[in-house]
């Protein structure tokens, strides 16, 4: 009888589902489709409104590959719509662990304009934090660009000087803990941490491949694969992936 191979969509706006995707990769073997909306980016600087209709038509377009898991994997939406479901995994500021690690009990959590300024994310910190902690949230959604556009690998100066002006708020207060509250930001982790070496960086991306493993692990494939698809232009977006040592060829898909 011929195994059934577990097909996990994966999508956001860009670069981001990267960072998800490399934690799946190490934490369990599964055919991985993974769709970057490059037409939709920045989901970031979205309203409400626009997030819901690119959501609805995101996970409607690619409920035509039959997959077994979607991931939306951007912290935006997932703190400011209800998208979880027992077949949908979203990826959310990992604030239970954040409390566990900080002595301090002030956590900051970096994610982007539209995340930072939702309610969704206040009601998020209401129900997993007590008021004996002080939360800052930060907008890091110049961060998030330096990534998407490929700074971070070529303008490593510029990289440096933009996290020291970004994140001021982190010199000026006890902050021992921050969470990495866009997937596009754990790529830049090398560089946070060396300028921020008391601080604490948690990526969330460990914590969704775990949850995602505990439903497939008696399914698992002999080896990984994966398909990426685009909205935007194929070509730009093989070279972004080319400068990051991913080769696969980027396919075209569209609403």
């Amino acid at each position: 009888m011929c195994k059934v191979v577990p097909r996990i969509v994966v999508f956001d706006s860009g670069l981001g589902s990267l960072s998800i995707i490399s934690e799946m990769q190490k934490a369990f073997k599964s055919e991985i489709i993974y769709f970057a909306d490059s037409k939709s980016y920045p989901y970031g600087k979205k309203s409400q409104g626009q997030l819901e209709k690119i959501m609805d038509k995101s996970i409607n377009l690619l409920e035509k590959f039959s997959p077994d898991f979607i991931v939306v994997a951007s912290n935006t939406p997932s703190l400011m719509m209800d998208l979880a479901t027992s077949k949908i995994f979203d990826v959310k500021p990992p604030l239970k662990e954040a409390k566990k690690l900080s002595k301090s009990k002030q956590i900051g959590i970096l994610a982007t304009e539209s995340a930072v300024k939702s309610k969704g994310l206040s009601r998020y910190i209401q129900k997993n934090i007590p008021k004996s902690f002080k939360i800052f949230k930060i907008n890091g959604s110049k961060l998030v660009e330096l990534v998407e556009s490929g700074k971070f690998l070529t303008e490593k100066k510029y990289c440096k000087k933009m996290i020291k002006k970004e994140l001021q708020i982190l010199y000026q207060n006890q902050i021992d803990v921050v969470t990495l509250s866009s997937t596009h930001l754990p790529f830049l982790k090398k560089y946070l941490e060396k300028e921020f070496s008391s601080i604490q960086f948690i990526d969330p991306g460990s914590i969704v491949a775990q949850k995602i493993y505990s439903k497939i692990k008696n399914k698992q494939s002999k080896r990984n694969s994966l398909k990426i698809f685009t909205s935007g232009n194929t070509k730009e977006f093989q070279n972004k992936l080319s400068k990051i040592g991913i080769k696969n060829k980027v396919n075209s898909l569209t609403f």
